[in-house]
């Protein structure tokens, strides 16, 4: 399952995801990671969620970012959540209207190895794909 936090840069994305993840520590059973384009927020993490920097490693394309995804994912069998911060640039997607590929492929991964994505997407909703309205969970 993926959720969404969208709106257009600069509106509060971080700040909504970083709360959503810090509030659903509290709650999960199994591993949370936030992937991040630095490690800029590191100390607004409770410390038992991982922080990854994903510019620290060489991807160059969005195939490469789906399996960076799955690395992760089969690293850490107790993962239940996964947030990514600054969607599009740390998945190496130049434009919103090329990220359907990506999420569907994340879609498909979260179903497969029950993980639960949530993504901050500068985006308004009538770029993100009709088929993903529902995981909208904010709107800014």
């Amino acid at each position: 399952m993926i959720q969404f936090i969208i709106g257009e840069k600069g509106k509060g994305k971080t700040k909504v995801l970083l709360e959503k993840a810090n509030a659903q520590i509290k709650e999960a059973n199994g591993n949370i990671v936030y992937l991040d384009k630095s490690a800029q927020h590191m100390y607004e993490l409770n410390n038992r969620i991982r922080l990854i920097d994903v510019t620290g490693y060489p991807l160059t394309d969005s195939d490469e970012f789906i399996g960076f995804i799955c690395g992760i994912i089969s690293q850490d069998h107790d993962l239940e959540y996964v947030y990514l911060d600054s969607f599009l640039k740390i998945a190496k997607i130049p434009a919103p209207e090329e990220a359907k590929g990506v999420l569907d492929q994340l879609n498909a991964i979260g179903e497969q190895f029950k993980v639960n994505f949530v993504v901050s997407i500068s985006v308004t909703k009538e770029q993100l794909p009709e088929t993903y309205y529902d995981g909208i969970i904010a709107e800014l």
